[in-house]
């Protein structure tokens, strides 16, 4: 996956009251901390030196901010640091913010103990001054408390970084939209001008035509060496082998790849939708194409879902190098077995291929809606799991993140005349309710469907994007859920005003 360089700086807190031998403790202390959570996170951290002064305070703020890489900052104050250093920088810095309240030693050296020790490990209370400066500013962070030491300490952390990473990654990516969004569909539409204000990205159209004109000029060769690929990492139905009926289709199926790939670098975009209503020039709506760009790392959304294809590629950046996987999905249709209520999930052709279970087949089969030739596809049943479902949604006044924990399952039974890729999942607290809380608060049927991202991850990057989240989880009781959404309908308005942030 190509993800811009980023990095996590970290800024230590303290003044020139305690003597040139304490400020070099705390710079020592300071490095040996970065030093190994590098081994933990995975961003590079990089150790700044020791903030002293407002002048100090200000300068690597803007620094920060002006940086191509830092894609967020963490800040601890070893010893009292005064806030009021911090705050004409604080209030520049565009960059996400995780606040570590942690101190260097884990255990206090009882019979030790002296005022030379507690001048030097003051975090205690220097990251209180610093809380409440911003709290006072109105700064949205994320505040991790513990020894650096612990686990999930740790955990916590890399949690952060992988979503300040998602953040870094949006800021002036671009996604394409080959045709509209499906006609008449509501949840697909949306403020594109308002989504670029607020998140960074930006969403532009291309007509179908110019896809469609690069086929002719892929070559033959390149077409031969992705069919070559295609029998390697894949099981192939026979009807689709060289020199079967229906191979050509699976050549059709590369050609559309290749054009495709060569479209999105050549633009330099993260994702793209399409729509099955605008396939001027193509043969087959493009299912295989999208499965295998997704598992590279791009974004998606179906039917011009602008929304879920951005998401998406956030989803991607936030799991990658983590086990399981995430794809475009939806809500396709239920068991409503009173024995036990599942959804089974899936789309017309395109699910990503990282959330596969066992090795995918490639098959071919018809497609009833948009009057093409039939489409080549991934065939495979994703695993069992603990996964989550991700939307983000348009309210018309504001933006809204909504998670759904889910239990992923192995299939009940074989699916032989369903060919398509799909996975099958318990809902949280169980299916009633969660439905009822999805539908009540205007989650989309597109969503990011993920493994490897967890509702900590989306927790951390709508606080960073200072947008609303709403979560479906074991806990959710529908009464006290509809009030959150009503008490967050206020805090939305008071927060940015009535009209679009």
């Amino acid at each position: 996956m190509k993800v811009p360089a980023s990095e996590i700086w970290f800024l230590t807190g303290s003044q020139n009251l305690y003597g040139e031998a304490t400020l070099r403790q705390v710079a020592a202390n300071s490095a040996a901390l970065v030093a190994a959570l590098n081994d933990q996170i995975p961003l590079p951290l990089v150790a700044k030196p020791t903030l002293k002064s407002p002048e100090e305070v200000r300068r690597i703020c803007a620094e920060a901010s002006a940086s191509e890489t830092c894609a967020g900052v963490i800040l601890w104050m070893h010893t009292f640091s005064p806030a009021k250093m911090w705050i004409n920088g604080l209030k520049t810095l565009s960059k996400p913010v995780l606040h570590l309240h942690t101190q260097f030693n884990r255990d206090l050296p009882w019979a030790d103990i002296d005022m030379d020790f507690m001048n030097l490990n003051q975090a205690a209370h220097g990251d209180r001054e610093a809380g409440f400066l911003h709290t006072r500013l109105r700064i949205s962070r994320k505040v991790v408390v513990g020894h650096w030491t612990d686990p999930e300490v740790r955990d916590r952390i890399a949690a952060w970084a992988r979503a300040a990473r998602a953040w870094h990654d949006w800021q002036g990516a671009k996604f394409a939209r080959f045709g509209d969004n499906m006609r008449f569909v509501a949840v697909t539409e949306g403020d594109k001008v308002s989504a670029e204000t607020a998140f960074g990205f930006s969403v532009n159209g291309y007509g179908i035509g110019e896809l469609a004109d690069r086929l002719p000029a892929v070559a033959d060769s390149e077409i031969d060496a992705l069919c070559s690929r295609y029998l390697d990492e894949y099981e192939v139905a026979e009807n689709l082998l060289p020199g079967a009926g229906r191979h050509e289709s699976l050549r059709e199926g590369a050609r559309i790849e290749i054009a495709l790939r060569g479209f999105l670098e050549e633009g330099g975009f993260k994702g793209f939708t399409t729509t099955f209503e605008d396939l001027h020039g193509l043969r087959q709506l493009p299912g295989l194409a999208v499965q295998r760009l997704m598992a590279e790392g791009y974004g998606f959304g179906a039917e011009g879902d602008w929304k879920t294809c951005a998401l998406l590629r956030a989803m991607k950046v936030i799991g990658e190098g983590q086990p399981g996987g995430t794809s475009f999905m939806e809500d396709y249709t239920y068991h409503l077995n009173p024995g036990g209520h599942l959804v089974l999930g899936s789309h017309m052709l395109e699910v990503c291929e990282s959330i596969a279970a066992s090795k995918p087949r490639l098959e071919i089969h018809p497609l009833g809606i948009g009057g093409k030739e039939d489409p080549v596809r991934l065939v495979f049943d994703a695993p069992a799991g603990a996964a989550i479902n991700a939307t983000l949604v348009d309210l018309g006044n504001r933006f809204r993140f909504l998670v759904h924990e889910v239990d992923a399952i192995t299939p009940p039974e074989p699916l032989p005349k369903l060919p398509v890729a799909r996975a099958v999942w318990k809902s949280r607290p169980d299916f009633k309710t969660g439905c009822a809380a999805w539908i009540t608060a205007g989650g989309a049927h597109h969503t990011g469907f993920s493994y490897s991202v967890t509702t900590e991850h989306m927790e951390d990057f709508a606080r960073i994007s200072g947008t609303e989240l709403v979560v479906i989880d074991a806990e959710t009781k529908l009464r006290a859920f509809r009030r959150d959404l009503e008490l967050g309908e206020i805090y939305h308005h008071l927060a940015h005003g009535f009209g679009r942030a």
